[in-house]
C-alpha cells in the first residue's frame, strides 16, 4: 500500500474527501518526522512508537573493491511496533 492507497482508505473509512484524507496523512508523516527530527518520541498507543536512534562510526568495506572505508556516526529513523499492532498482525 503506498501513501496514495492509504489516503484513498482513509477517506472510505471516515467519509471524507480523497483530497481531504491525502492532506490529513500527508499533515500526520509531516508531523512525526518533524517530532523525531527534533529527537522527540512519537508514541501511538496501540500502534507503535516512533523515534530516532544513535549509530556510532563504524568501519565498512566497499563491495566492489573491498577496500575498507569509514561510516560516520549519524541518526537513523526506528519504529517499534506496539502490542495492539503485534496483536492484530498474529
Amino acid at each position: 500500500m503506498n501513501k496514495s492507497e492509504l489516503a484513498a482508505a482513509v477517506a472510505a473509512k471516515t467519509g471524507m474527501t480523497k483530497k481531504a484524507a491525502e492532506e490529513a496523512v500527508a499533515a500526520t508523516f509531516e508531523a512525526i518526522v518533524g517530532a523525531v527530527k527534533k529527537g522527540d518520541k512519537v508514541a501511538v498507543l496501540g500502534f507503535g512508537t516512533f523515534e530516532a536512534k544513535q549509530r556510532a562510526a563504524r568501519e565498512g568495506h566497499n563491495p566492489a573493491t573491498g577496500a575498507k572505508i569509514k561510516i560516520a556516526a549519524c541518526k537513523a529513523p526506528a519504529f517499534k511496533a506496539g502490542k495492539g499492532f503485534k496483536d492484530a498482525i498474529n
